[in-house]
């Protein structure tokens, strides 16, 4: 029989190698087509009297597979929302029957009566780690990745990695390791017993893998035979009377008990282990089902899988303009940010001018990348060759002449719009022809700076977020006569160092500052109205957001909040700032200089280590305290949520904003907004506007009109709307 994504040869001794190779995708992943493939060949393979065993890896380089395809996935939901009005029932069934459909295959293999063995040459996701789990021996390259990350999608291993897992390593491992869906590195996948053999990258894999099957590698899982025990006990022993009552602890330490995919997790793992596998399995598959139904995997999978691809692809980019090469880039500013830009750069593959006012702090910002590449090194994650030749690609100089060639200029100079546009003629004055200029401003309109370049046409916004070596995101600022071409270019610029954009139209802190300040905003207003600052801290993590808004003021710095109102006060009048906000932020600031970490002290104390940071006793003293009993906690959280989801909605009234899809990756992925709800429009969607609408009126009757709902949101409200049909492009809809 002759399979289109994959190729059977049996040699000699009776091995089968089964190569996957899918040849119109650069990765391998499951469809309906390749898993009606899979399901046959297993039936073919055992029916094989000549066939003793079965290797089972990938003819792409670096690559097992990816894990599951996009439209293998959205079927499901499509079939599932297209059914349930008409026969709910029926609906649920088929959900319930197509949910388990890979787990049914991959228990087929475990039982087939033949030995199979994964041979893991590269990134091993999702579903095919499932595969693998079920073969009967695992053997990795070193360099491996592999991994079930489902849960941060807002489903579940659902194909049998509930079940495997915590039965080939202890329950502790195995719950952290799918709660926190970790990527696991080729040798701590074999310290937890996830993989049995790790061959150097340039070593026989196969070779290793058919000399497993040759020593006598048995066809029967260990939890197939009589007298199998769990890794860490029994549940209900003293053994699982260790272990089962840390989980509820990590349980809520990782989630806050707002992922229903996670609360499936330990469900799974807690009612499967006391069951046989063929049982557990079917326990897995239940939960699968009911989790694939939930709101909250609906709008986690439209935008951390569906959405950030289709942007990551380029799905603003101007279609007719062509690819453009960027071999060449400058910086303009050898400061944190500008550090950070031109380690990325460099680190993919592009040369780099860094640029500052003397060879000394252009210097100071080329050593940034080798403390980065060192601790790289230090991890096993680069090599001492891999540091010379980053930091080969960067070219430290107070020089202005060395632009002359370079494709892009980033300018990440000091938030100031006199110094940028001194820095904007400098540049401009000895860059080429065409060239792109591109300021990382985080507030300032890109219009008003354009001014200081010669053509505003190639005048375009890149704003990156801090730390720029570990945030995905990026903001693309279109000015007012910023070109196609420009856009272009910041979007290919953006894609080669890996980077996530989002599209946005011009405003003064454009997207992700403007929902941030809204965040910071309300912490101050709970602050004044006598809200125990822990309790606004934890409201905030217990909402979903990784970091309280006061530890995130810290980390932004006191004083930039300061700069930010006063320019605020400058350009629009007093009336567009709190006056209790300013005289909260002017006290900290040049009252008691607690400018942020950056100082020392801010909202928080920072002693030295080991003593971790601590609120600041004196915060209590600034304002009358209320019981804790008298505050609503819950609606400290809805706040929280609202205040940036409604500032979101302005943006897309506004027209700063223009695809719901970018609202919501840049919301997850440049300030953290609660994955669970898909982002801050998914979060309205996922309510509905006119439950949102509701929600916004309750909050302004108590704390004012700045929970005012927008013309638009009641207007769609009313119309039974949402923003991913009234705003969503065809091909995302």
């Amino acid at each position: 029989m002759t399979y289109k994504n994959f190729t059977v040869q049996t040699d000699a001794d009776g091995v089968a190698l089964v190569t996957w190779d899918m040849t119109d995708r650069s990765m391998n992943v499951f469809t309906e087509e390749v898993m009606g493939e899979i399901d046959a060949m297993i039936d073919e393979l055992a029916r094989d009297a000549a066939v003793k065993g079965v290797i089972i890896t990938s003819g792409k380089k670096g690559s097992f597979t990816g894990g599951a395809d996009l439209k293998m996935l959205r079927g499901m939901f499509d079939g599932y929302e297209k059914k349930l009005e008409a026969d709910r029932g029926g609906a649920v069934e088929e959900l319930f029957a197509r949910a388990g459909e890979m787990g049914r295959i991959w228990r087929k293999l475990e039982t087939s009566g033949k030995p199979f063995v994964a041979a893991i040459n590269g990134t091993c996701m999702g579903g095919g780690f499932e595969l693998a789990l079920a073969c009967h021996a695992r053997v990795a390259s070193a360099s491996a990745k592999m991994g079930l990350p489902e849960v941060k999608v807002g489903i579940f291993p659902g194909a049998g990695g509930t079940q495997r897992v915590p039965r080939m390593t202890d329950t502790q491992s195995a719950l952290q390791m799918l709660l926190q869906g970790q990527t696991l590195s080729a040798d701590k996948a074999k310290r937890m017993k996830l993989i049995d053999e790790v061959v150097a990258d340039d070593g026989d894999l196969v070779g290793k893998a058919k000399d497993m099957l040759k020593a006598g590698l048995s066809a029967v899982k260990p939890w197939d035979e009589k007298g199998f025990k769990l890794p860490s006990g029994p549940v209900y022993s003293p053994a699982g009377a260790q272990v089962w009552p840390a989980v509820a602890s990590l349980y809520r330490k990782e989630t806050a008990d707002n992922y229903p995919g996670a609360r499936a997790i330990v469900k799974c793992v807690y009612e499967g282990l006391l069951v046989p596998m063929d049982t557990a399995l079917k326990i897995e598959q239940r939960y699968f089902a009911q989790v694939l139904q939930t709101t909250e995997a609906a709008m986690m999978i439209r935008s951390l899988f569906v959405s950030m691809q289709a942007l990551n692809k380029g799905a603003r980019r101007p279609k007719d303009v062509p690819e453009q090469a960027i071999r060449k880039v400058g910086v303009l500013g050898a400061g944190f940010m500008g550090a950070g830009i031109a380690y990325v750069s460099a680190k993919a593959g592009l040369e780099v001018v860094l640029i500052d006012r003397d060879q000394e702090a252009a210097d100071k910002g080329k050593a940034h990348s080798r403390t980065l590449m060192e601790g790289l090194v230090k991890k096993g994650r680069a090599s001492a060759e891999e540091t010379e030749t980053v930091l080969s690609r960067i070219t430290a100089t107070p020089s202005y002449d060395a632009l002359s060639d370079v494709d892009l200029v980033v300018e990440a100079v000091f938030e100031d719009r006199d110094v940028k546009a001194d820095v904007t003629k400098k540049a401009a004055a000895v860059m080429k022809d065409g060239a792109i200029f591109a300021s990382n401003t985080s507030t300032i309109p890109i219009s008003t700076l354009a001014g200081a370049f010669p053509d505003t046409a190639r005048f375009i916004g890149i704003h990156f977020f801090s730390p720029v070596d570990r945030m995905m995101l990026t903001e693309i600022i279109l000015g007012e006569k910023t070109g196609d071409t420009a856009l272009a270019v910041a979007l290919d610029f953006v894609r080669a160092i890996k980077k996530t954009p989002i599209v946005v139209n011009d405003t003064r802190g454009f997207f992700a500052n403007r929902c941030v300040l809204r965040y910071m905003s309300e912490a101050y207003d709970m602050l004044v109205e006598g809200v125990p600052a822990p309790m606004i801290e934890n409201a905030a993590k217990f909402a979903g957001m990784p970091v309280g808004p006061l530890a995130l003021n810290d980390e932004t710095a006191v004083d930039l909040s300061q700069r930010i109102m006063k320019a605020t006060i400058r350009d629009e009048g007093e009336d567009a700032v709190d006056p209790r906000h300013f005289k909260l932020v002017n006290a900290m600031v040049d009252g008691d200089g607690r400018l942020g970490r950056k100082a020392g002290k801010g909202f928080y104390d920072y002693p030295a280590k080991p003593a971790k940071k601590s609120l600041w006793p004196g915060l209590k003293e600034m304002f009358p305290q209320k019981k804790a009993e008298d505050v609503d906690f819950t609606e400290l959280k809805q706040r929280f949520l609202v205040t940036m989801a409604l500032e979101a909605a302005r943006t897309m009234e506004e027209g700063v904003v223009t695809d719901p899809r970018e609202a919501d990756v840049g919301s997850i992925l440049g300030f953290g907004y609660a994955p669970y709800t898909g982002g801050t429009i998914s979060y309205i969607d996922g309510m509905g506007v006119k439950a949102f609408v509701a929600l916004c009126e309750k909050l302004e009757a108590k704390h004012g009109e700045r929970f005012a709902p927008t013309p638009l949101l009641r207007e769609m409200a009313s119309r039974g709307e949402t923003f991913y049909t009234r705003f969503a492009p065809a091909e995302a809809a």
